[in-house]
């Protein structure tokens, strides 16, 4: 009977293919626990007061001291930080498209409709964005949990005042959702009438923690907010993040949640992010913009058409400069990686022209910086022509061709120069990958199967409002953009249809059957993107809010080959005035073959696609709905043959009901494998030259035999691992080194495992002490980034619960849970013993 649930302090962040080893110093300093989890920081939710043992009655206001009694009992030391309160949710403690034009021609526009917006605050002052804040005003309050030096790890300084000056990107998401047309861009909020809240729970930079998420969520139900969204979190891949749990109860009740689904699209299938993966909560990919809103510079001296520039606003420079390439060589791989030569001239007049490539762009804006040059313009690679980081510098990209063309007409002589006109040179750019789902956004399913994401909308390459200080307007890029797309949406649908539990609890059903299928590229014959990436497809808000026709429900989940779901009853209900007939037919989406052939390492983004599909039969595959009719129809799915189920494909598509004047979809997702066979724990040499998992210390060696540890300075044990794929529980216990048990990672004792009972139980291996325990592991990624790998250290001589661990030889029993693995056999875990190590603490 589980009478309190643990969940670890997760950092979120700001939503905006070769395997590459990880070199050992990247050990040294590095977060010595799993994923992003903040150290010995929990939250503790009260599941049911019945479950405490207690010989009276409790109110709810005795549930907190309740709770720390029976862990007091428990020999649980804690401190509290703060408590949540609010029963039956939580009580615990510590660019326009898809119709919204249209509906804006029809006098729709939110008004009525209260959006809490849950970011980095908002520049309130901003005219687009009302002005100022309070009754009467676009922003109507908000509240600061975190102050401005807040970045993740240091102590929140809250006040009332959501104002953001030095961040930025809440009130770029604030823009999408409610700019006011008349702004100097021509561009409008999505629900431009509805009323914002502004909830800060970033600083200037830096990340946060679940708890001041679980706060501001709180805060935004018992502020009566309609719609809350939230462009951020982190890499998770499990619906059991407690902000997500939390998101998920709330939208149950009738509020519509907005989360992004992540920008790890690089970083390939089954991770997308928390609090996005809640199970009821809308999650949003993004679709790259068609347009992108850029400069041009004029090329004076040779003939050339202006070259555009990266950047929404011309560069401040009056001036018409010469131009200095640090190269004559257009291939050169490092372009300004080191210092330039000593015969390079005073820079400080003249446009300098720099390569991309090998090193970051302020390294070589650095280096030109040195030599006096303070206006700089990079030439792409091929990488591709988008927004670069450039810190504080005037720099930005043009396309390979201009550079090129650029670097050869100096060297043939020619006495080239810019200017860079202050008006009337803004373009249209198109996007090449404009209408297709932008590459970073993050491929789902969740771990445990949900349908993530849910639906698309814009959200590559977004003019948008920016904080006063910080220029007003800017372009960004991220699911952080289409997801305020999606709550202005949702303030459309809630401003025509009402505000009932109903019409909230419906709204991602009806956008998901609404959705434009997205292909996967603009070439014919390619599938459709896969509905782990694209979600449900493109949103319509014209058509969600105006369909008389409602299907549902908007997903079939069909899990793995273990646990396949192959028959699914759905509806289509006419509320309409008009007799309407259609067709069912099978339209599938590409097939992800989700990991690296002959490994067990995710496959990098874009995922490889098969055109190997599943095959859906039909009770119906013509029908005809009259008015106030609901039609109800089966569809039996079978999983596609012909595929290796060891790379654990992906397979999607969508189940359409159409006419020659409208068409409805419900989209399914499964995998043709089973999941328990899949891989958990990286046993391979592969990322650090050694076999995993292994026995290190904090200056990078390696133990492959028996070690003795003091626990002075640096000399103590971490245990560093990597996961391929996501566990449901990861264990670390000390075991008398002379143990006999046979582990599925390693032979080290080539013992059997002693069977007193058919099949086994988790419960037959004597442990002598847990070291550390965790729920819902994310996999890693293969880049070195923070989520590449996981070091544990064992900083003291401790267990878990705090008793000292006595000096002796133990091993390490490293166990890993199998997806859809039952925790109380021990056959479901993979398992590891480390080489013996000696705790040797003196007196």
């Amino acid at each position: 009977m589980k009478i309190f649930a643990w969940s670890f302090l997760l950092p979120a962040f700001l939503s905006v293919s070769a395997l590459a080893a990880f070199p050992i110093s990247s050990l040294r300093g590095a977060v010595s626990t799993p994923g992003n989890v903040v150290p010995n920081k929990f939250i503790i939710e009260v599941d049911s007061l019945s479950d405490i043992p207690t010989k009276r009655a409790i109110v709810s206001r005795d549930a907190h001291e309740t709770l720390y009694v029976h862990m007091r009992k428990r020999n649980v030391g804690f401190g509290v930080d703060k408590e949540f309160n609010s029963p039956g949710l939580f009580v615990g403690a510590a660019v326009t498209l898809s119709g919204v034009d249209k509906l804006h021609a029809q006098g729709i526009a939110g008004s009525g409709i209260k959006i809490g917006i849950i970011d980095t605050g908002i520049d309130y002052t901003h005219p687009a964005l009302g002005g100022g804040i309070g009754p009467g005003f676009k922003v109507i309050g908000g509240f600061d949990f975190v102050g401005d030096a807040y970045n993740g790890s240091n102590t929140p300084i809250p006040d009332s005042d959501p104002l953001d000056q030095c961040n930025g990107h809440g009130t770029h998401v604030g823009g999408i959702v409610g700019a006011n047309p008349g702004n100097a861009f021509n561009i409008s909020g999505v629900a431009y009438q509805a009323s914002l809240t502004a909830y800060r729970i970033f600083g200037c930079t830096g990340d946060v923690t679940d708890d001041i998420i679980v706060e501001a969520l709180l805060r935004g139900v018992s502020d009566g907010q309609d719609i809350l969204t939230m462009s951020l979190g982190g890499a998770d891949g499990w619906t059991e993040s407690t902000s997500s749990v939390l998101s998920s109860r709330i939208a149950s009740t009738g509020k519509i949640v907005t989360i992004a689904a992540g920008n790890d699209g690089a970083k390939g299938v089954f991770f997308t992010s928390s609090p996005g993966n809640a199970i009821d909560a809308i999650s949003v990919a993004s679709l790259d913009n068609t347009v992108i809103p850029l400069q041009n510079a004029t090329v004076h001296g040779v003939v050339h058409d202006p070259i555009t520039y990266f950047d929404t606003f011309p560069f401040p420079v009056t001036a018409t400069l010469p131009i200095f390439p640090t190269s004559t060589d257009p291939t050169v791989v490092d372009d300004a990686c080191n210092p330039l030569p000593d015969d390079t001239p005073d820079l400080s007049n003249f446009l300098v022209i720099v390569r991309r490539g090998t090193c970051t762009f302020v390294q070589k804006l650095t280096n030109v910086a040195a030599k006096g040059g303070n206006v700089s313009l990079i030439y792409d690679n091929g990488t591709g022509f988008t927004a670069i980081d450039v810190g504080n510098f005037t720099s930005t990209l043009i396309q390979t061709d201009d550079g090129v063309f650029l670097v050869n007409a100096f060297a043939s002589g020619a006495n080239v120069s810019l200017s860079f006109p202050q008006s009337g040179a803004s373009a249209q750019f198109p996007d090449p990958s404009g209408g297709l789902i932008s590459s970073f956004t993050s491929y789902g399913p969740t771990n445990d199967m949900f349908f993530k994401p849910a639906v698309a909308a814009p959200g590559g390459n977004i003019l948008s409002t920016l904080p006063v200080p910080l220029g007003s307007f800017g372009v960004e890029s991220g699911t952080s953009m289409a997801t305020p797309f999606i709550a202005g949406v949702s303030a459309l649908l809630f401003s025509v249809k009402g505000k009932s539990p109903e019409v909230g609890t419906t709204a991602r059903t009806l956008l998901e059957t609404t959705a434009q299928l997205i292909s996967s590229s603009h070439t014919d014959g390619d599938p459709l993107q896969t509905v782990a990436q694209q979600g449900a497809g493109l949103v319509d808000a014209f058509k969600a809010i105006h369909t008389d026709i409602i299907v549902s429900p908007g997903e079939f989940l069909l899990n793995d080959t273990a646990h396949f779901v192959s028959l699914h009853t759905f509806t289509v209900k006419n509320t309409g005035a008009q007799v309407k007939s259609f067709k069912v037919t099978h339209i599938p989406a590409g097939t992800t073959l989700s990991l690296q052939p002959g490994t067990d390492f995710p496959a990098d983004g874009p995922v490889p696609l098969s055109n190997i599909s599943a095959t859906v039969k039909f009770s119906e595959t013509s029908f005809t709905v009259h008015p106030g009719q609901t039609q109800e129809l089966t569809a039996h799915i079978t999983a596609p043959t012909g595929l290796d189920p060891s790379i654990l494909p992906i397979f999607s598509g969508f189940v359409q009901i159409a006419n020659a004047n409208e068409s409805y979809h419900v989209t399914y997702l499964g995998v043709a494998a089973s999941l328990k066979d899949a891989q958990v724990v990286d046993t391979t040499d592969t990322f650090f030259g050694f076999d995993l998992p292994a026995l290190v210390d904090p200056i990078g060696d390696v133990f492959t035999g028996p070690a003795n540890f003091t626990f002075n300075d640096t000399n103590f044990p971490e245990l560093l691992m990597r996961l391929d794929f996501g566990t449901p529980l990861l264990l670390a216990d000390l075991v008398d080194p002379n143990i006999k048990i046979t582990t599925t990672l390693n032979r080290r004792n080539g013992l059997a495992f002693p069977q007193t009972s058919p099949g086994g139980t988790f419960s037959q291996i004597k442990t002598l002490g847990s070291l550390f325990e965790f729920d819902f592991m994310s996999r890693n990624s293969d880049q070195d980034d923070g989520t590449g790998f996981n070091l544990f250290n064992i900083a003291s001589p401790l267990f878990a619960n705090g008793t000292t661990i006595p000096n002796g030889s133990y091993k390490i029993l490293l166990r890993a849970l199998k997806m859809t693995g039952d925790p109380t056999k021990e056959e479901d875990f993979e398992s590891w013993l480390s080489p013996i190590l000696g705790i040797e603490v003196p007196n």
